[in-house]
């Protein structure tokens, strides 16, 4: 393994953090539970696990008969396996347990962990694409159903 196979995993997991960063400014500007670095740092372990998955698998010394094959997708199942427990971190429940908090959050950090992923694999339009779809969602369906909430009441539901 080269040292310029090595810099472009650190530079997809740069790419990843960025990538991450702007979704975790969101929930930051929110005020949720995971916020600018957790998401940063989230999608830039997937990426790096990813990376480092694929270097593996290039590896030579991993190639002898009798060792192990190495499946990348394993490593895919391994990041969302780690940040299904960070999630879990996130969501909170009221004493009476009619109010959940932070479901979306643990769905943000999920998806950049997938977004990590797909920097780490090299997809970095599929990575991008995915984060301002992502963005999409926290910001714009936010406004459409803020103004769902606080719509003035019609003739017809005061009657």
């Amino acid at each position: 393994m080269s040292v310029m196979e090595q810099l472009w995993v650190v530079g997809a997991a740069a790419y990843a953090m960025m990538l991450g960063g702007a979704i975790g400014y969101e929930r930051e500007l929110k005020n949720r539970p995971a916020g600018f670095r957790t998401h940063m740092l989230v999608a830039g372990a997937s990426s790096l696990l990813i990376g480092m998955g694929q270097l593996a698998i290039a590896d030579p010394r991993f190639r002898m008969p009798l060792l192990i094959n190495m499946d990348p997708m394993r490593l895919v199942e391994a990041v969302v396996a780690g940040v299904s427990f960070i999630g879990a971190g996130t969501i909170f429940a009221s004493r009476g347990g009619k109010d959940v908090a932070g479901i979306t959050t643990a769905a943000s950090l999920l998806m950049v962990a997938v977004i990590g992923a797909c920097a780490g694999l090299r997809y970095h339009l599929l990575a991008l694409a995915s984060a301002v779809l992502t963005l999409l969602v926290l910001v714009a369906l936010d406004v459409v159903e803020r103004r769902g909430r606080t719509r003035p009441a019609s003739t017809q539901d005061r009657q």
